[in-house]
């Protein structure tokens, strides 16, 4: 059981370290928020997403998702709507000295972390393809351990995103470094944005 739960932890952090909308959003929340419990919402939401995501795959549920093209295509129509918005709210938001002018409400974090969680087809694809796959190999008992493992990579994870954006907004009194983050996330949440604007055309070409 130690050998399980230490490949899913190695297997999961390698899976979750790459820079994407989700680490970038949480990053810019615990940076933007004026306290590191107003981000809370969108850390315990990325992180629920996940478990479910995992919890998922590991049961073999969520190979649906990939085998019904329509429901594929909708995943990546309302990610496209949803990250389209979001990189736009993030790149609108003007920091302030201490503190950001305008911080997104407890149910934009909930929606926002939920949308780049479970209407990303890249996070669908580890979970089924990696994480899923690395479970077939263990019993029951070997492969609980496994998923609790890769389920509090995920949790550790966030809190310390939201953490090290807390940090950067303490030094940060000027607001000048959290424009620049919030810059940044607006344009790599747009990026994958046209990432799946480009899926949804070849799917339906």
């Amino acid at each position: 059981m130690v050998e399980a739960f230490v490949h899913g932890f190695v297997l999961a952090f390698g899976l979750i370290l790459p820079l994407g909308p989700q680490n970038v959003f949480i990053f810019n929340q615990g940076a933007l928020q004026p306290s590191l419990i107003k981000a809370w919402p969108a850390v315990v939401t990325a992180s629920l997403c996940d478990t479910i995501l995992i919890t998922l795959a590991v049961l073999g549920v969520s190979v649906v998702v990939l085998a019904l093209t329509w429901l594929k295509t909708a995943i990546f129509a309302i990610g496209f709507i949803f990250l389209i918005y979001m990189g736009w709210s993030i790149w609108q938001s003007r920091p302030s000295v201490g503190q950001a002018a305008e911080t997104l409400s407890p149910w934009k974090q909930i929606s926002f972390a939920a949308s780049v969680s479970l209407l990303n087809p890249h996070a669908i694809l580890d979970t089924i393809g990696v994480i899923g796959t690395g479970s077939l190999a263990y019993d029951w008992g070997e492969k609980m351990m496994y998923t609790v493992a890769c389920v509090a990579v995920s949790w550790l994870w966030f809190a310390g995103l939201a953490i090290a954006g807390r940090a950067l907004g303490r030094i940060d009194r000027d607001g000048r470094w959290l424009n620049v983050v919030n810059k940044i996330s607006a344009l790599i949440i747009w990026g994958v944005a046209v990432y799946f604007l480009r899926q949804i055309i070849a799917i339906l070409i």
